[in-house]
């Protein structure tokens, strides 16, 4: 059996557990709106058409922030369309997703279905077909209590109350040549500074995000965040990141290690960032907003012909995870809270039906993926700070990163309860792996309840019929301290110190 050593230590601290790490998304895109989060006639629907077993769902998977209408589609998107009486709402062709968009669900309806989840809104604006206006008729919308035309807009269409919207993302993946109104970066860094410019003399306390790269591959990453930063450094809050992982020809030694990627990706956009205001001589830091991350099998939605017509909200990126899929996701969140001190905002794209952690049937079933596990448990227990642990793991070779540990682990600490939680992966395919917890800066520390999600078929599924064939069980195999980590796994421990 392979051995690891984890030590814990509250002198060792990151950051504070960010609760914008556990945000999603919700895209116009394929059934993430409709018959996702929004189905009148189902039978648990309210009287707003929101599905109530898809809301039950989202408060039971912890989100807490919610990025909205885009993605891809923010970019082409009149957010004046999907306002106003439903039956006088325009269809529109919708390019990003060769869709037709009836706008039956917008903004009201959003911010509706927000309040019901209990989901802080992150909104993006449209700076692909549309720019600096628009962003400003968007923000007085949501944000002017009354007494203008949009406020009073607002106001009519029945919500009496500002928004007040904090977080907003300047456009979506200007860098990617698929993006209706695609820039390059002194186009977009301009673009995106008088827009915050702008948007910032009606509220200067917004927090903005700008796009970074679509992903750590594109041609000109690291050279686009410098030259957007150049332009936008004291004008926005955050940068964007966008990573997507999925299994390649059968390599699963290297998709558990795909976090790997992910930790490179990190590094790279900060020391970017930090460059940036090196050169400007500035005190101020520039976080990282983690908006898109999953896993996406992108090459089976690539091979695929589009569709001939435009139908409305047909099945698009309906990955179904198995047990591995939702390892290697629990190893990225595992980053993201490791890296808590300048990523402080995230979004797993998407919540519903669209790669997501939700699956629905449309007059149907509802029911959990795989990857809504480890995302659920780490939302419910990571409290507190996180903290930097020292581990001591063998390694592994792995075709795409070389030597990599088999275990990848993060803690978290709660002074107030005194709990530690302790999120690990075993990348091993085939071993356990004993973890010794290193606790002597916590005496009288325990194990109090450890759950591992793991299994014979490392391939087996979630289904409607059988919703629970994968999800977390109690690991038997824990005793002084020691916890044996079952292969190709994703497992929560937790510690009292009362």
């Amino acid at each position: 059996m392979h051995k690891a050593y984890l030590t814990i230590d509250p002198a060792f601290r990151v950051a504070p557990v960010r609760r914008r790490t556990f945000g999603t998304f919700v895209e116009h895109l394929g059934r993430c709106v409709y018959t996702g989060i929004h189905e009148p006639g189902h039978p648990t629907a309210d009287e707003d058409g929101f599905r109530g077993d898809v809301l039950e769902l989202t408060r039971e998977l912890g989100v807490t922030t919610v990025r909205y209408p885009g993605g891809n589609f923010v970019s082409g998107y009149r957010w004046e369309d999907g306002v106003g009486p439903v039956a006088e709402r325009p269809a529109r062709l919708d390019l990003a997703w060769h869709s037709t968009e009836p706008n039956t669900v917008g903004t009201d309806e959003f911010m509706r279905w927000a309040a019901k989840a209990g989901v802080e809104p992150m909104m993006a604006v449209n700076l692909g077909t549309r720019g600096i206006q628009e962003a400003l008729d968007l923000l007085e919308y949501c944000n002017i209590p009354s007494g203008t035309r949009l406020s009073d807009m607002r106001v009519k269409n029945g919500a009496p109350d500002p928004y007040g919207i904090r977080m907003w993302c300047l456009g979506n993946e200007m860098d990617g040549p698929w993006q209706t109104g695609h820039k390059t970066a002194r186009e977009y860094g301009r673009l995106a500074a008088e827009t915050a410019r702008a948007m910032r003399m009606v509220d200067p306390g917004l927090e903005l995000v700008a796009c970074g790269s679509s992903g750590s591959a594109m041609p000109t990453f690291g050279a686009w965040e410098a030259e957007v930063l150049a332009e936008t450094y004291d004008l926005v809050d955050f940068i964007s990141c966008h990573a997507y992982y999925e299994e390649k020809d059968g390599d699963l030694g290297s998709f558990l290690a795909c976090s790997t990627d992910m930790e490179h990706f990190i590094a790279s956009v900060v020391a970017t960032a930090d460059h940036v205001g090196a050169k400007l001589k500035s005190r101020k830091k520039i976080n990282l907003s983690f908006d898109e991350w999953n896993i996406w099998y992108l090459s089976r939605f690539q091979s695929q012909e589009p569709p001939r017509d435009w139908p409305v909200a047909p099945p698009l990126l309906e990955d179904h995870y198995h047990l591995a899929d939702a390892v290697a996701f629990g190893g990225l969140l595992i980053t993201l809270l490791r890296n808590s001190d300048r990523v402080t905002a995230a979004c797993l794209a998407q919540l519903v039906n669209v790669i997501a952690p939700i699956v629905t049937e449309p007059g149907g079933r509802a029911w959990r993926q795989t990857t809504f596990h480890p995302f659920a448990q780490a939302a419910r227990h990571a409290a507190g700070d996180v903290l930097r642990t020292e581990i001591s793991s063998p390694l592994y070779d792995t075709a795409e990163f070389g030597e990599v540990p088999l275990l990848h682990a993060v803690a978290t600490h709660s002074e107030e309860t005194g709990e530690i939680a302790v999120f690990a992966v075993n990348r091993s395919l085939d071993q356990p792996l004993e973890l010794t917890l290193g606790t002597r800066a916590f005496p009288g520390a325990r194990v109090a309840e450890a759950t591992t999600l793991c299994g014979p078929d490392v391939y087996a599924r979630n289904t409607a019929d059988d919703p629970g064939r994968v999800t977390p069980r109690p690991n038997p195999d824990v005793q002084d301290g020691r916890v044996v980590l079952p292969p190709v796994s994703w497992n929560v421990i937790r510690l009292t110190t009362a």
